[in-house]
């Protein structure tokens, strides 16, 4: 008698978690470690049950980030530019926009003559 191997899917199979991929559990841990900063100050002051509140939000804004993908709708024109794209790369763009001080660099081909243009070839 043979032995035959029924064939599987191992995608995701890779992940710690079920609902954790590698990206989604690294940006959850930042989110509950900036949290664990909360936790620490409101604990000082007896409020722990609102610093592992915080944490728990903050745990799972990150999560959300390193997760979703901005979804597509034509509502708002955020939405319409980058629908479909993770999160984090949106933000990553616009953190990089902002460094540079919101300028847009528009580079012109210098081979093709423009309207206007006067320079004599030769």
């Amino acid at each position: 008698m043979q032995i035959h191997e029924i064939p599987r899917n191992y995608k995701g199979e890779g992940r710690i978690l079920y609902i954790f991929s590698r990206k989604g559990l690294i940006f959850t841990c930042i989110g509950a470690g900036i949290g664990l900063i909360f936790f620490f100050l409101f604990r000082m002051i007896g409020y722990t049950l609102v610093g592992v509140i915080i944490t728990l939000i903050l745990g799972l804004i990150g999560f959300g980030i390193g997760t979703f993908k901005m979804p597509e709708s034509s509502a708002f024109e955020i939405t319409k530019k980058t629908g479909g794209e993770n999160i984090d790369d949106v933000i990553k763009r616009w953190i990089k926009f902002k460094r540079n001080g919101n300028r847009i660099y528009v580079y012109k081909d210098s081979t093709k003559k423009e309207k206007g243009d006067t320079k004599d070839a030769g």
